[in-house]
């Protein structure tokens, strides 16, 4: 059971119901304010505006019925209008409980008309009543951040299967689950990997991630990261960032690596390497970016210094062993600070958590900015299309955003941006098509 606000009164609802119950937000009288935190992030998604637009006039999405499960964040509410406007009819729930801003759950249900399941901080049970509502809505296209929705799909809920045209997979942990999936034969539906397009990894990984991560742990604990060791679990896209922004700030880099060739990459990029158990004796503050589980482990924990600050990007809360954590530690102190919540360890240290190990970007910061989340969710719109438009011609398996996508987007950004690139001549053009002219 969770509870729907219907003009500020709490009601019981059973998610069981789908979307027929309408919403499960945590307080309607905040939506007023959840669209001007919407409205201010659409001013810097001129991308996403324009693909709207064609939607408006098109209805590409005319008819379908779609579930999606994202991080409920002004520029999440941008993108479902977006779909609305295709002609989607839509339902969203949240994809993280402490990524959710509350006035923008309520702002998609009060002014826009979707259909929104999702409240900061709601406890497992509630997480999971909301993805089943968002299937009970019986979705023709599916939308996901981490694959949890079509995980339930394919084992709770497989006589829908047969209804799904196709889902969106927008978080590298989520591709990471899926081609799993596919490679066991598990996969009953096509995916389009949104995460995979240069568009949305290049850009949103390395520069969103990379700033609102270091945003997150600025706003839970206030510290000054120069001159403090700052531990980088993972050196894909999203960990290059955060080390970059890191640096930036005049904090000493210590990347731990289990690829070679990005651990050469991290040594080149002037950073120092080494394996966890050398990193977490030296380290201050920690962060991991792996998409993988238990990257920080109880062995790790206990060699760290007393007030070690630590927490998670990578999207699930996996990626530290908290139950681990907790079999070490004599007591834990819940919100000694806003986010944070304190382990002491049995050999007397004490270990920070910032934001329950889950997404700190999100949890204690706001997530990634509107501007870099303009080209992630265009594209994502348009692999919706895309996805929508091949209905049939699918296999179910996991495919790459096409790449008049992924160009698209970026030579529209550039336009908006005020940049201009150079052409090639016919005389260049006849020369790269050509194997005679030599040097």
């Amino acid at each position: 059971m969770g509870h729907a606000v219907v003009n500020g009164t709490k009601k019981k609802v059973n998610s069981k119901m789908g979307s027929s119950m309408g919403f499960d937000v945590k307080d309607m009288s905040l939506a007023a304010t959840g669209t001007k935190r919407i409205e201010w992030a659409n001013k810097d998604m001129p991308v996403l505006q324009e693909v709207r637009k064609r939607f408006g006039k098109e209805k590409p999405l005319k008819g379908l019925r779609m579930s999606a499960c994202l991080h409920v964040t002004a520029e999440t509410a941008n993108l479902c209008r977006t779909l609305k406007e295709g002609g989607a009819d839509l339902v969203l729930c949240a994809s993280n409980p402490l990524s959710t801003q509350d006035d923008v759950a309520a702002s998609l249900v009060k002014e826009y008309g979707i259909p929104t399941y999702a409240i900061k901080g709601e406890d497992n049970k509630t997480y999971y009543n909301h993805i089943h509502a968002a299937l009970n809505h019986r979705p023709n296209v599916t939308m996901d951040d981490g694959a949890d929705l079509v995980s339930l799909l394919h084992s709770e809920y497989k006589d829908l299967v047969k209804e799904v045209i196709g889902s969106m997979e927008e978080t590298t942990t989520g591709v990471i689950r899926l081609k799993a999936m596919e490679k066991d034969k598990a996969l009953k539906i096509p995916v389009i990997a949104v995460n995979d397009a240069d568009t949305k990894h290049l850009f949103d990984n390395r520069y969103g991630t990379g700033q609102s991560t270091i945003d997150g742990i600025i706003r839970a604990t206030d510290v000054l990261l120069a001159g403090r060791n700052v531990v980088v679990a993972g050196y894909g896209w999203c960990g290059k960032g955060f080390a970059l922004r890191a640096k930036g700030m005049g904090a000493n880099v210590i990347v731990t690596e289990i690829d070679p060739i990005k651990a050469l990459e991290a040594v080149m990029d002037g950073n120092r390497v080494m394996d966890m158990d050398e990193a977490s004796q030296i380290g201050d503050v920690f962060c991991t970016l792996t998409g993988n589980i238990n990257v920080i482990r109880k062995e790790h924990f206990l060699k760290m210094k007393d007030g070690a600050l630590v927490c998670n990007s990578g999207h699930f809360n996996v990626e530290l062993d908290l139950k681990g954590l907790k079999e070490v530690s004599t007591a834990v102190n819940k919100n000694v600070r806003n986010f944070v919540d304190e382990y002491v360890m049995k050999n007397g240290k004490s270990v920070c958590v910032l934001g329950e190990g889950r997404l700190i970007n999100l949890a204690a910061a706001e997530g990634h900015p509107a501007c870099v989340m303009d080209m992630s969710f265009a594209t994502q719109a348009l692999a919706t299309e895309f996805c929508v438009k091949n209905k049939g011609k699918l296999e179910p398996k996991v495919y790459d955003v096409p790449k008049e996508i992924d160009k698209w987007v970026a030579e529209l950004k550039l336009k908006t941006m005020g940049v201009t690139m150079e052409k090639l001549t016919a005389e260049q053009v006849k020369y790269l098509a050509s194997w005679e002219m030599g040097t």
